[in-house]
């Protein structure tokens, strides 16, 4: 057995006080400490670029930096200086600030396939707005989810159908049906099955894998011969697949989509859009019923409205796609050579588009294992590398790259310790990382 001197004294301490005080200890339950080596879930400082600070003054190289949001690292000068104009020239008032249609003006040339924008603070927000205006336009109950995708919403008409599905009515669950991504006969066969009753179909237009070619041109032609709403949750594929999304990448337009994440670099900006004639429905033009769109009191702080203007602006003008995806395709090959030079190739197995990479850690029998992902992320943050996934900042620079690789092919020299004995058990460390969506703690 290897013994390890790594330990975070500081965290593990602070750890106890989040737990004391906030349920689940963080805000996000993607963030909690279950789902790191028991005893070693860093609580950060600060950060600065692709680096965050631990309480105990430990260093790391940083993925999936903000759950995918700050894409182009911390503390970016642009980013900070946009808010902090706005700032000291007020944050909220009782009218619309001028910054609000400053904002949608950027994100309409950003994203030219939408004709109408609504901000808000978080992504569950404006999926449920977009899912409500849906069953308004249409008259009909039931929401089509891709089953495939991990998550949509804090709301019931999500979180029902998850394992977490405590204290949500089963007539809630009952209106939310799923279709498997890229299979447009089961989605029709759904479509038909439920004629008439279902109001959208809401997806992630592209994941782990790319959509086959003429899969989102199918879904845009089922969902018109159904007569119901397409929505592309794009908190994920905003920006990292392009500046205007997955739908200007791929060109198929839903009628709805939802940005966030990334829009804000780390500052609390969501965004609904889509075509006029839905959207609409939500404000004062028209003369249907109203629908309850989105108001939010927050919802468009200035500072941060002018934060994701500036995102916006340093996207287009420095490239930063086309940046992420270059990162990510040298963190990709350094890390899958890495793992077939310890003979662990099949075993550390590196997905997903180079912008938006991920990692799964499997046993003996190719399943995955929360074990030997707890083995992996310990050997990670001992070696300065905190990376819940691979997902890449525009911040890293190649020395933070191969220093990555470097820690990973660490990491896979004990993997193939742990493997060889058929047992990772004296490697893990206490009890292993767990799911997050779960019924039992």
């Amino acid at each position: 057995m290897d013994t390890e001197e790594f330990s975070l004294p500081r965290s593990r301490t602070a750890n106890e006080r989040l737990h004391a005080l906030i349920p689940g200890g963080a805000h996000t339950y993607a963030k909690g400490d279950d789902q790191y080596p028991e005893d070693l879930a860093p609580v950060i400082s600060h950060g600065r670029g692709a680096h965050v600070w631990d309480l105990d003054g430990n260093r790391y190289i940083e993925y999936g930096s903000g759950l995918r949001s700050v894409s182009l690292g911390h503390a970016h000068p642009r980013v900070s200086e946009a808010a902090r104009r706005e700032l000291d020239r007020g944050s909220n008032f009782v009218r619309p600030s001028v910054v609000e249609v400053e904002a949608a003006e950027r994100f309409l040339a950003t994203v030219p396939t939408a004709e109408m924008v609504k901000f808000a603070k978080n992504g569950s927000d404006v999926t449920t707005a977009a899912v409500r205006l849906a069953r308004a336009v249409t008259g009909r109950p039931r929401v089509a989810i891709c089953g495939d995708h991990p998550f949509f919403s804090v709301d019931d008409w999500f979180i029902g159908t998850t394992p977490m599905s405590a204290g949500i009515p089963a007539a809630t669950t009952e209106l939310t049906v799923s279709f498997p991504y890229g299979d447009l006969a089961a989605t029709d066969e759904l479509l038909t099955r439920y004629q008439d009753e279902i109001a959208c179909l809401i997806l992630e237009p592209a994941g782990h894998t790319e959509p086959a070619p003429g899969y989102l041109e199918g879904l845009r032609e089922l969902a018109d011969r159904h007569g119901c709403v397409l929505i592309f949750d794009e908190m994920i594929t905003g920006f990292r697949w392009s500046e205007a999304g997955a739908q200007g990448l791929y060109g198929v337009v839903p009628d709805l989509s939802t940005f966030g994440k990334a829009l804000g670099n780390g500052f609390a900006v969501s965004a609904l859009a889509g075509r006029r004639e839905l959207m609409e429905r939500g404000g004062l033009r028209h003369s249907g019923d109203r629908v309850f769109l989105l108001s939010t009191t927050h919802g468009a702080e200035t500072h941060s409205l002018a934060a994701a203007m500036a995102v916006q602006a340093t996207y287009v003008e420095e490239g930063i796609t086309a940046r992420l995806h270059a990162l990510g395709e040298r963190l990709a090959a350094g890390v899958r050579d890495a793992a077939a030079s310890m003979g662990v190739a099949e075993h550390v197995v590196v997905r997903g588009r180079a912008s938006n990479l991920v990692f799964a850690t499997l046993d003996e029998n190719g399943q995955p294992s929360q074990q030997y992902r707890t083995l992996f992320l310990r050997r990670l943050l001992a070696g300065g590398v905190l990376a819940p996934s691979f997902v890449v900042s525009s911040a890293l620079d190649d020395a933070d790259i191969d220093h990555t690789v470097d820690v990973v092919a660490q990491a896979c020299a004990v993997y193939r310790k742990a493997l060889d004995a058929a047992d990772p058990t004296p490697w893990v460390g206490g009890r292993p990382v767990k799911p997050v969506f779960r019924r039992l703690a």
